[in-house]
């Protein structure tokens, strides 16, 4: 191994680490990728994740200044294929390798910039900010997925889109009281969290699960060495909209939902073992 070899692999390593320290469940789907999958996907997760830590967590900082130098240094990367950054450094070897749109890269920063001035969206605004913050992060994948098949791409880019979407709403439903009281934000257009009650809870759930059924086909037409790992993503999110649904609004809105790791565990094998018979 040549050192530029090295610094690539050492790079990727960053975002690797990223990964497991920070979401175990995303790790444990990609895990599940065939190997030539896993490296691409932990460079396009510390990217995005390092982003969102800069206007969710650090509130002692500057997070506008932070945030456009972040924007700046990996402008720079794309255009100079380097940087001493390792986890920008890891992203543009995905994005060149695989022809990563710069427009699904720019939607994501002007997402993340849209959270530290707004507090609540409109209809247009919540579109803008999902399509930003999680659609654009399920077609990045994608585009590593498809391998330069384009015919493939375009086939999946609405499932995918609808998949990130479901993602991102269910995320904002768990998070609702934390998004509120630290950072004070409502997602949800027309929602006051003062009075969140169960109608709107219902709206919500209705137009999650249309998300959902418009992504599972997607994901069974996906290449075999990435659908057992989107499948298993699928299961996780669909258990613990399950759990959200089951609650009323008001516990919704005072309490954290989670898969317990037991039942994690149990999604992983039932979903290979769906995956191996074919019954996806």
């Amino acid at each position: 191994m040549n050192h530029i070899e090295l610094y690539n692999t050492t790079c990727l390593a960053c975002s690797s680490l990223i990964t497991r320290r920070y979401s175990t469940s995303f790790s444990l789907g990609i895990r599940l990728f065939h190997p030539r999958f896993r490296g691409p996907i932990y460079g396009i997760y510390g990217f995005v994740r390092f982003a969102d830590e800069i206007v969710d967590t650090f509130h002692h900082c500057d997070k506008r200044t932070l945030l456009e130098r972040f924007r700046q240094d990996t402008y720079r990367a794309l255009d100079e294929r380097i940087s001493l950054n390792p986890v920008l450094h890891a992203f543009q070897e995905v994005v060149h390798r695989y022809n990563i749109d710069r427009e699904l890269i720019d939607a994501f920063l002007y997402s993340m910039e849209m959270d530290l001035y707004n507090t609540t969206y409109d209809t247009d605004g919540y579109r803008k900010y999902i399509y930003g913050s999680a659609e654009v992060v399920g077609l990045m994948c994608l585009r590593v997925f498809c391998e330069g098949d384009e015919e493939l791409y375009y086939r999946l880019k609405e499932p995918a889109r609808r998949l990130g979407s479901a993602f991102q709403k269910i995320n904002f439903l768990r998070d609702i009281r934390s998004d509120y009281y630290e950072r004070g934000r409502v997602y949800f257009p027309g929602v006051d969290f003062r009075h969140f009650d169960n109608e709107a809870k219902r709206r919500i759930e209705a137009d999650i699960q249309a998300d959902f059924d418009a992504a599972l086909e997607g994901i069974r037409l996906l290449p075999k060495g990435a659908r057992l790992g989107v499948y298993l993503a699928y299961k996780y999110y669909t258990q613990l909209f399950a759990k959200i649904k089951r609650a009323p609004a008001q516990c919704v809105a005072q309490e954290r939902f989670r898969v317990s790791d037991r039942r994690k565990m149990l999604l992983l094998f039932s979903s290979a073992l769906r995956h191996q018979l074919n019954f996806l």
